[in-house]
């Protein structure tokens, strides 16, 4: 299959205990093609192996490498789901010849299947220009529902990504681009930001989110002792929607916690504030889709980053099921 990478098994390495104590002993490795409708609840991680948005936004590639270590990172963490939830591994989307926006299309295509076929989807990547296609890959679900239902973006990271595509699409753009075409088609462009940093986004960027009624808070204000404050806006925000995608970019936290991300720095937010908030966005029973981007373990410190982002998704799988 074009653009597509099966599973690899050999990933899924780590103590042996014969009693599913472990994940890796959990999951099962399954390509895309053959995923089926579960009988029971269900969860599928699929990577997004692609750095070219990263590239075109002048960042540090690499990022490219990531959902295999991540997964493997993964499989080492202890096994605390029910039997009656399957945990799957459906490979991942590539990108090999540079061509960014076809391998958008391909993951667009790939989540409409995973929901179709009763999933959670967990991508992993990868950089930030997966959302562009895993928000259409959940537009195109709903809208084939014939539901008209409302979708919420929730970012979890140092950067709007608002940036205008008149040059061409890149990490930086796809929020912009998602915008951009619901005004088009007359939708609402629902977007959440939680841990913006002044010194991250310039001023074209503020006014862009303004322009388009972009809620957000700002870093020094995303912190665990105005955690009730953050929730009475994130509860807000999920009222007016009828479906949450959360989308968490690790170089949204600090580098004390995330060394290896494509634009690192010291003045981010923690893993606490961020575990709290998905608490309450998972709470809601609105959350269909989620993804973790911009890990590159190029740049890693002793696995750190990979291990906080399978952290994340140890933490959103044991809290969904």
């Amino acid at each position: 299959m074009r653009r597509y990478r099966n599973p690899n098994k050999d990933i899924w390495q780590g103590r042996v205990s014969n009693k599913f104590l472990y994940l890796h002993e959990k999951v099962r490795c399954v390509p895309l093609n053959e995923i089926s409708e579960p009988s029971k609840k269900s969860i599928t991680l699929l990577g997004y192996a692609c750095d070219e948005g990263v590239k075109r936004n002048e960042g540090r590639i690499g990022a490219v490498k990531s959902p295999e270590i991540v997964k493997s990172s993964l499989g080492k963490f202890p096994n605390h789901l029910a039997s009656t939830v399957v945990l799957q591994d459906a490979g991942a989307i590539t990108c090999e010849d540079g061509n960014m926006e076809e391998t958008q299309a391909k993951l667009s295509t790939a989540i409409y299947t995973l929901l179709e076929k009763k999933q959670f989807p967990i991508i992993l990547g990868g950089g930030h220009d997966m959302a562009y296609g895993h928000y259409h890959g959940i537009k195109n679900f709903l809208d084939s529902e014939k539901s008209k239902q409302t979708i919420g973006i929730i970012n979890f990271d140092a950067h709007f990504d608002l940036r205008q595509n008149t040059n061409g699409n890149n990490s930086g753009t796809p929020f912009y681009q998602i915008a951009s075409e619901s005004k088009k088609q007359d939708v609402p462009f629902n977007y959440l930001c939680l841990g913006i940093r002044k010194d991250a986004n310039d001023r074209i960027l503020f006014q862009t989110a303004k322009e388009l009624n972009v809620t957000y808070i700002l870093s020094d204000t995303f912190q665990m002792q105005f955690l009730d404050e953050i929730n009475t806006w994130i509860d807000a925000f999920i009222k007016n929607v009828d479906k949450v995608y959360v989308t968490i970019d690790l170089d949204g936290f600090s580098s004390a916690y995330a060394p290896g991300v494509s634009a690192p720095s010291p003045m981010g937010f923690t893993p606490q504030i961020v575990l709290e908030c998905l608490k309450t966005i998972i709470s809601s029973g609105k959350l269909i889709s989620l993804d973790i981007a911009e890990m590159n373990p190029k740049f890693d410190i002793d696995d750190q980053t990979a291990k906080l982002a399978a952290s994340l998704v140890h933490y959103i799988m044991h809290t969904i099921y």
